[in-house]
């Protein structure tokens, strides 16, 4: 029996698995990708020791990188998804940071919720909670501003008022999410094909 071939197969069949676990935290707003490619790392220093010395290697140095690199473009694009969605419903810096803390709360919140699906229902619990979580953030956030002096008198926020700030930062986080998942999808397909490709 080839145990090296059988090794290749574990290693790919258990990347696999751990990967779509890390599919899965993106959608509930943790580094899901970077996880991956941790994983794949440590896969990578290890398996020398496992493998013979002609296929010392599960994923190429250069394809890491690369899904490092992919990695970062989704962040990228989380992060001006989030800012532009809050900044278009004018957003103050509390309320942006509100929506921050909100989405955040709101994912474990959601998760605990959940509905009674296994694993499925924990990720839909956990985007409803992400967005309500960022809507209400954001509200609270607007509301806690001071008040502000404009031209002899004074305003202060309005729960009407944040309503526009509010869905324009919930927007823009159920868009970074979904900017992000494709990203953390391919690198997931192309590291484990290359788990299973000697």
């Amino acid at each position: 029996m080839d145990w090296s071939l059988v090794f290749i197969i574990i290693v790919g069949i258990f990347f696999f698995i751990l990967g779509a676990g890390c599919v899965i935290t993106v959608i509930l707003g943790l580094p899901g990708s970077w996880m991956m490619l941790g994983l794949a790392v440590l896969i990578e220093l290890i398996d020398g020791w496992w493998l013979p010395e002609e296929s010392t290697t599960t994923f190429a140095w250069w394809l890491i990188i690369v899904c490092g690199l992919l990695a970062g473009v989704g962040e990228v694009l989380e992060f001006i998804a989030g800012v532009l969605g809050a900044k278009k419903g004018g957003a103050s810096k509390r309320g942006m940071w509100g929506a921050l803390i909100g989405g955040i709360l709101g994912v474990f919140l959601g998760v605990g919720i959940g509905l009674p699906i296994p694993i499925i229902g924990s990720v839909i619990g956990s985007l409803i909670g992400a967005a309500i979580g960022t809507f209400a953030g954001a509200i609270i956030g607007e509301l806690s501003a001071p008040p502000t002096e404009v031209d002899g008198e004074t305003t202060t926020a309005t729960v009407r008022g944040s309503l526009k700030p509010a869905t324009g930062a919930t927007i823009g986080r159920v868009l970074g999410t979904l900017s992000k998942l494709p990203i953390a999808i391919i690198i997931w397909l192309v590291l484990t094909i290359a788990a299973f490709w000697p």
